[in-house]
């Protein structure tokens, strides 16, 4: 199974959907904001949400969806990456609630060779996240360095670092 792309692998206007989407759950929710130290009642308490906010329900906090979304698009954009550069923008266009299932997909607006190296390139991509009725709840532009075929062969091929099994 293919795990991220080389350089020349990548169209410019090709759209990649990434599967499977997720189901996000209160638990998801809630651990993601402990572990981030993100103590909003807006994502904890269900009776602050419900009396003091319109939609009186605790919504998904926006950084676990954009995280998942990230991860979700690793086996088709960034498995083979040298490095993340830059993220451009990041926007959160509708709330997700506890039940809601979150599929993405990523769009390459542009790839460019590298000036110093040539055995690598920058691939500019667009992740757009939705829910399981369509509505876009997350879109974010980056910018991830891939390495070309000849940076993989000379480091191992496919699974570089992968151990073989003793006899």
């Amino acid at each position: 199974m293919q795990f991220g792309r080389y350089f020349e692998e990548f169209e410019v206007g090709a759209v990649y959907k990434h599967w499977p989407g997720k189901t996000v759950t209160e638990y998801d929710d809630h651990l993601f904001c402990l572990i981030t130290m993100n103590h909003h009642p807006l994502h904890l308490d269900a009776h602050y949400a419900e009396q003091t906010t319109d939609f009186k329900r605790n919504v998904v906090v926006g950084n676990y969806i954009y995280s998942l979304l990230l991860g979700m698009s690793v086996p088709d954009v960034s498995g083979k990456a040298i490095a993340n550069l830059e993220v451009e923008s990041l926007r959160h266009i509708a709330p997700t609630f506890h039940g809601d299932t979150i599929y993405g997909e990523t769009t390459v607006l542009d790839k460019t060779e590298s000036k110093s190296k040539e055995d690598r390139g920058v691939v500019y991509v667009e992740t757009r996240g939705y829910k399981q009725d369509g509505t876009v709840v997350c879109v974010f532009r980056r910018k991830v360095m891939v390495p070309k075929r000849s940076y993989g062969e000379t480091r191992g091929g496919e699974q570089p670092g992968r151990p073989e099994p003793l006899p």
